[in-house]
């Protein structure tokens, strides 16, 4: 069952002016190490920033609580799995979210997509419920 859905649009060229404007201060605030590491190595690494900012916002609309309600930026990490696809790790106040959200007796699953278009990056998220004995693609 579909617990929430969320969706974002972003400009790459924001996102590269801020990254121009506060070098190292905008990374820091807002994206995970991990997140870093995938973007400093991108050819266009203000696309993959991005990309990673919609699906933050994405994220937090499906969670219901958007970013004033006590979810933080970095509590959201994309990750990438090892087959490549990417989804969320959730930490602090919004892992308390997510469980909060969850069905007794079920497990949420996150699926994520990402991509981009200059100047646009977009980010869809589906957070789910899912039957336990149901097997996790995510691990």
């Amino acid at each position: 069952m579909i617990l929430g859905t969320g969706t974002d649009l972003c400009d790459i060229r924001r996102i590269e002016k801020t990254l121009e404007r506060f070098p190292g201060r905008f990374e820091n605030r807002v994206f995970t190490t991990i997140e870093q590491d995938k973007s400093d190595k991108r050819k266009n690494r203000a696309a993959s920033y991005a990309k990673r900012f919609a699906a933050k916002e994405a994220c937090a609309k499906a969670l219901g609580t958007g970013l004033s309600m006590g979810t933080a930026w970095k509590e959201m990490g994309v990750k990438n799995l090892p087959s490549g696809k990417p989804t969320l790790n959730l930490t602090g106040k919004a892992a308390q979210r997510l469980q909060a959200m969850t069905p007794e007796g079920f497990r949420a699953q996150i699926d994520l997509t990402i991509t981009d278009d200059f100047p646009y990056a977009q980010a869809f998220v589906v957070i789910s419920a899912c039957p336990q004995s149901w097997p996790n693609p995510q691990e």
